[in-house]
């Protein structure tokens, strides 16, 4: 098996890298990013390529020859990348790769990672949405994954390869680039009228669950969401933050300070506070023989107790 890893350079594909090179059963692992992975790892290739660059990204894969993809050069607004270059990244890194792959003809498995978001969050939709309930996306990240999915979809039909879908839902925890994550650390949190219930998901769980996907037959979408939920200001109080009751009207307004704040709050997020986001996680379990190992209110508690940064004076370096 020899393995091609997008977005290794992030926490999750560095994660998920570590995993793989522990594997003695693989013969190769090599990874494309556009920044290095987060750690040292001692058997992946690491090859530095801007997403937009079809061209050498079509050289890397024909050099590799794959047998194995995992698609996670999936940039979240406000994560890595600011919302207009995260969705060209995804487009780009998305179409350059399955462009070259459906040129070399060597790829038997194929393993994507996409996200809840791809239900949307429309008026009258479900609350807990399955692999069977139709995508709607209602922000841009959503529409990003969607088509992301698309072009997975497409490849998996036209080459007849078997492509897994993971629906993560929001990836939070220490260390991990996430807006969301960001928001919830700062002094208040924002919570809508009636404080919906979002689930989350653990960097480690979502880095099994790719890992676990690759050794089952599993194909098409697969929720993968820890267990439970919670609400904004729950959260809060989990953190001994203040939860701060948002009206409709006061949002952009807030969206504003928290953006000031450091911690900008892209559309998907401000869904997520304003009407909730979880989604049925029992096809994981089923079909991928993946149980999380982190419920939502464990991810929670496991963010806040993440240490703020510490600044040592002049005195405190001397000593």
């Amino acid at each position: 098996m020899r393995v091609l890893i997008t977005g290794m350079g992030g926490e999750l594909g560095t994660r998920v890298a570590a995993l793989i090179e522990a594997d003695s059963t693989i013969e190769d692992v090599h990874g494309v990013d556009i920044d290095p992975p987060r750690r040292r790892l001692t058997r992946a290739e690491f090859h530095r390529i801007d997403p937009r660059d079809r061209i050498r990204l079509a050289e890397v894969v024909h050099e590799v020859a794959p047998t194995t993809v995992i698609h996670l050069g999936i940039f979240e607004p406000n994560a890595r990348s600011g919302p207009r270059r995260a969705t060209a990244y995804t487009a780009a890194g998305t179409v350059g790769l399955f462009g070259a792959l459906a040129a070399e003809g060597s790829v038997e498995r194929i393993v994507v990672r996409s996200g809840t978001e791809v239900y949307g969050r429309r008026r009258g939709g479900p609350l807990c949405p399955d692999e069977e309930s139709v995508t709607d996306p209602t922000t841009p990240y959503g529409h990003s994954l969607r088509h992301v999915e698309r072009v997975a979809l497409d490849f998996a039909e036209a080459h007849d390869v078997p492509v897994s879908l993971l629906r993560f839902a929001p990836l939070v925890g220490p260390h991990f680039p996430s807006p969301l994550g960001r928001l919830l650390r700062l002094p208040f949190v924002p919570h809508a009228a009636g404080d919906p219930p979002f689930s989350v998901l653990h960097q480690e769980d979502a880095a099994a669950s790719v890992v676990a996907a690759l050794g089952t037959e599993a194909t098409g979408p697969c929720n993968v969401v820890a267990p439970g939920a919670v609400t904004a200001s729950q959260a809060a109080r989990l953190g001994a933050r203040l939860p701060l009751l948002t009206l409709p009207p006061a949002w952009r307004a807030v969206r504003l300070a928290v953006e000031l704040a450091g911690a900008p709050m892209p559309e998907h997020v401000a869904e997520l506070l304003r009407r909730g986001r979880t989604a049925d996680g029992t096809r994981s379990s089923t079909e991928l023989g993946f149980e999380p190992a982190h419920t939502t209110h464990d991810v929670v508690e496991q963010l806040y107790e993440w240490s703020d940064v510490t600044y040592l004076t002049a005195m405190g370096t001397a000593a």
